[in-house]
C-alpha cells in the first residue's frame, strides 16, 4: 500500500498552536491546537508534531513538507529580547537610530516618547569611508580600523552586527569588506547593501538593525526544530512576512523577513478559501487570543513597504496588516478614570482566561463570552478542555463592582459588565476595519468580511453590522486558517535597487537595470526547488513628482508614466501630467508557484439542519435573555440554512447569528452570512 505523505502547517500564536496536516494522497486535512509554550516555543511544535499522525486514521505517514509562522522574532523585537547587537556606520551617523525623523505619533502630546533604539550608543561604532550618492568613493574604506573594531565588539560581548554606511546602495564594495572580516571572526553579520539597498537612510538602518538583533533568537529557535527533525527528509520551510515562504536556511540569516509570518498566513489562507468560494473583494477578520489583524484585498492581497513593528520603521515588503491588542485573551480592568478598558494587556496561553481554569485571575473578552451563555463549555475545543462557567461569570461580577455598574433589566451584574466588555472590544475592532478601509479610499460596504481566527465568529455579524456590510465569510477551519495559509502560499523572494532616474528614462534601460535582479530571482526561486516554468516575474517602480517625498508603485509597463498618473489619480485625486516625475526604486518579484492543497467539497442538499441541532440555551443577545438554537458544525452540510439567533460550534470556534442574520452551508462547508442591516 502506498504510504501517504503529510504537508503540515503550524502557526505559533499567543494562546494556542495551530496545525493543519494535509494528507496528500488523500485530499483530506485535518487540524487540530495546542496550548502554546510561550517560555519555549518549540515545544508546542515539536509536541504536535509527534501527534501529527493521530490526526489520521489508520496512518502511520511520513512527514514531506512542513511550513512555519513563527512569533519567535516578533516577540523578541517586542519584547526587547533580541541579541546583543552593535551598529556600524560611517563617521559621523553613529547616531542615525537615535535621531530618526522628526515624525511625531501623537502630535499633540508633550509628553510622547519614542521608543527607545535597539542598539544603545555604547554600541554603535564608526569606520572612516566615504561614498557620495552617486556611489562615487571620497574616502576609501580604512582597513586599519577593522582589528580594533573587532577588538571592541568582542570587549563588549556582541553577538551580532549591523553594517549600515552611508550610500552603500549604491556602492556594498565597503561594507562587504567588513562583513568578510567580521564573519571570519565568528560574529552574525547583518549588513544593509545585503538586506535593503535602498535610499532613505535612517529606515535602511532600522531594518538593518532590527534583522541582526532578531536574527540570532530565531536561528537558534530553527536550529533546535532542524534537530529535531535531523532523521527525516522533511522540506522545513518558514512563513515570510510577504505571504510566502523561504527554506529555514535563509530565514536563519534573514529573519526580519519573517516578523509578521502568522498573521501574513492568515490573510494568504483567507483570500484562497474566499476566491475559491467566488469572494473577490474581501476584508481579512482574524481574531486569535491575543490580538486581531485585519488587512483589505482587492483581488490580491496588498502589500505595503512603509510598516512599523514596536515603533520601529521596517522597510521590507510586508502584507498590509492593521493589528490592535484586542483578543479573545484581552484582559478588561477599570482605569484611573474609572471607564472600562479592554487589553492591549493579554493573559496568553499561560495563565489564560480565568474559565481556563489554569490559574488566571483577570477577565477577559473570552470570559465575558462566556458569561454571557455565548460559549457551549463541554464543547469548546472538541470538548478536549472544560471552561469554568461560575469562575468566568465571578470575574466579570467582581469587574462589576469595580466599575460600580448598574445591571440592565432583566440581566445580572456580571452579563452587564460582560456586555460592556464584549461592546468595547468591538469598538477596537471596528475602527481597525475603518483604517484599512475608509481612512484608504474604500467603503466596507463593496467588501466581504472574512472571518477566521479562533474569537473572529463570535464578533464578525456585529462588526459587520456596524460597518454597513452585507456578508460575512467564515471558511472551514477558520480557527486554524493561518496554519492552513501556509500550505497555500508560493515561494516568494523580493528584491529592490534604488536607481533615481528622471521619468523620461527610456522603458529598455530600466529592463536592463532590472535584468541582473531577474536573473537572481530566477535562480534563488528555482534553488528553492520550483521549475522555471512555474515562477513568474512581477517589476514595478515607485515613482513620485518631483519634490515629493513619497512615492508610488505601479507596474513596470512601456506606458510606467501614464501608470503612475493615474495611481496617484486614484490615490490622492489629483494628478498633473505636465509636471516632471522621478524614478526612485525598481522592485522585483519572483514567484514560485506551489500546488495548494484542494478545498473539500459536496453536492449541496436540503436546507434543513435538524440533524446538526445540538441543543437550546439561554444566551445575552443584545441586552436580553433569550433561549436560542446552538448547533454543531462539524454536522452541518452543504445546502443546510440556519436564521439567528442562533449559535453555530464548530470543533475550534464559535459563531454568533444575531436575531435576522441567515447562514448557508456552501459546497466547501464554509459558512456565507447574510447580514440583517436595520
Amino acid at each position: 500500500m502506498h504510504q501517504p505523505a503529510l504537508r503540515i502547517g503550524i502557526d505559533i500564536g499567543g494562546t494556542f498552536t495551530d496545525f493543519v496536516v494535509f494528507d496528500q494522497s488523500r485530499g483530506h486535512y485535518y487540524t487540530f491546537k495546542i496550548l502554546s509554550t510561550p517560555r519555549a516555543p518549540e515545544e508546542a511544535v515539536l509536541d504536535g508534531l509527534s501527534k501529527s499522525d493521530d490526526q489520521i486514521p489508520d496512518a502511520q505517514s511520513p512527514i514531506e513538507s512542513i511550513v512555519h509562522g513563527s512569533t519567535v522574532a516578533t516577540n523578541a523585537l517586542i519584547e526587547r529580547k533580541g541579541a546583543r547587537t552593535a551598529l556600524v556606520t560611517t563617521f559621523g551617523f553613529r547616531d542615525i537610530l537615535t535621531i530618526g525623523r522628526q515624525n511625531r505619533v501623537q502630535i499633540y502630546d508633550f509628553f510622547s516618547d519614542r521608543p527607545p533604539p535597539l542598539i544603545s550608543s555604547e554600541d554603535c561604532f564608526e569606520i572612516t569611508e566615504r561614498v557620495d550618492c552617486n556611489g562615487k568613493v571620497l574616502t576609501p574604506l580604512n582597513e586599519g580600523e577593522i582589528p580594533s573594531l573587532v577588538k571592541s565588539l568582542s570587549t563588549r560581548n556582541i553577538e551580532s552586527v549591523a553594517i549600515n554606511l552611508l550610500f552603500s546602495f549604491q556602492y556594498p564594495a565597503h561594507e562587504q569588506q567588513i562583513v568578510t572580516a567580521l564573519r571570519e571572526t565568528g560574529f552574525f553579520v547583518s549588513a544593509s547593501s545585503e538586506i535593503l539597498p535602498e535610499f532613505r537612510e535612517y529606515e535602511r538602518a532600522s531594518t538593518t538593525a532590527i534583522n541582526a538583533y532578531v536574527t540570532p533568537i530565531l536561528n537558534r529557535y530553527i536550529g533546535n526544530l532542524e534537530s529535531a527533525l535531523r532523521e527525516t527528509s522533511t522540506d522545513f520551510r518558514i512563513m515570510q512576512s510577504n505571504g510566502g515562504s523561504i527554506r529555514a536556511s535563509q530565514a536563519r540569516t534573514e529573519a526580519v523577513r519573517s516578523i509578521l509570518s502568522g498573521p501574513a498566513g492568515g490573510v494568504v489562507g483567507a483570500l484562497y478559501t474566499a476566491q475559491a468560494a467566488g469572494f473577490n473583494n474581501v476584508i481579512t477578520f482574524d481574531m486569535g487570543g491575543t490580538s486581531t489583524d485585519v488587512s483589505l484585498s482587492e483581488g490580491e492581497i496588498q502589500v505595503t513597504t512603509e510598516a512599523e513593528v514596536g515603533g520601529l520603521p521596517l522597510r521590507i515588503p510586508v502584507v498590509d496588516i492593521h493589528t490592535v491588542g484586542a483578543g479573545g485573551g484581552s484582559i478588561a480592568h477599570i482605569d484611573a478614570g474609572g471607564a472600562l478598558r479592554v487589553g492591549p494587556q493579554s493573559a496568553g496561553a499561560d495563565p489564560g482566561p480565568v474559565c481556563y481554569d489554569r490559574g488566571g485571575c483577570e477577565p477577559t473578552v473570552t470570559d465575558a463570552n462566556v458569561a454571557l451563555g455565548r460559549l457551549a463549555p463541554e464543547h469548546f475545543l472538541d470538548g478536549n478542555m472544560k471552561l469554568d462557567v461560575g469562575a468566568a461569570t465571578d470575574a466579570m461580577e467582581k469587574l462589576s463592582g469595580h466599575a460600580g455598574l448598574i445591571p440592565s433589566p432583566g440581566l445580572t451584574h456580571a452579563q452587564t459588565a460582560a456586555l460592556g466588555v464584549i461592546e468595547v472590544a468591538n469598538a477596537h475592532m471596528q475602527r481597525a476595519l475603518r483604517v484599512i478601509s475608509v481612512e484608504r479610499g474604500f467603503d466596507p460596504r463593496d467588501f466581504t468580511l472574512g472571518s477566521f481566527g479562533g474569537a473572529g465568529g463570535l464578533h464578525a455579524c456585529n462588526l459587520a453590522r456596524e460597518l454597513g456590510m452585507q456578508q460575512v465569510f467564515v471558511p472551514r477551519g477558520a480557527s486554524t486558517l493561518s496554519a492552513f495559509g501556509m500550505l497555500t502560499a508560493d515561494v516568494i523572494k523580493d528584491y529592490v535597487q534604488t536607481v533615481m532616474l528622471p521619468g523620461d528614462s527610456s522603458y529598455e534601460e530600466l529592463e536592463r537595470l532590472a535584468a541582473q535582479m531577474v536573473k537572481r530571482g530566477q535562480r534563488e526561486v528555482q534553488a528553492e526547488g520550483v521549475p522555471r516554468n512555474l515562477t513568474t516575474i512581477k517589476r514595478d517602480l515607485d515613482m513620485r513628482y518631483r519634490g515629493q517625498s513619497y512615492e508610488i508603485s505601479v507596474p513596470m509597463t512601456p506606458n510606467f508614466i501614464q501608470e503612475f498618473h493615474n495611481a496617484h489619480d486614484k490615490v490622492y485625486g489629483h494628478s498633473d501630467a505636465a509636471a516632471q516625475v522621478e524614478i526612485v526604486n525598481v522592485r522585483l518579484r519572483a514567484i514560485g508557484a506551489i500546488v495548494p492543497p484542494s478545498l473539500p467539497k459536496s453536492n449541496v442538499g436540503p436546507s434543513n439542519p435538524a440533524a446538526a441541532l445540538l441543543e437550546y440555551k439561554r444566551v445575552v443577545v443584545t441586552h436580553a435573555l433569550v433561549k436560542i438554537p446552538f448547533f454543531l458544525g462539524g454536522k452541518l452540510r452543504p445546502g443546510h440554512a440556519i436564521t439567528g439567533p442562533a449559535m453555530i460550534v464548530q470543533p475550534d470556534t464559535t459563531i454568533f447569528l444575531s436575531e435576522g442574520d441567515s447562514v448557508t452551508v456552501d459546497e466547501h462547508f464554509n459558512l456565507v452570512i447574510r447580514i440583517a442591516l436595520s
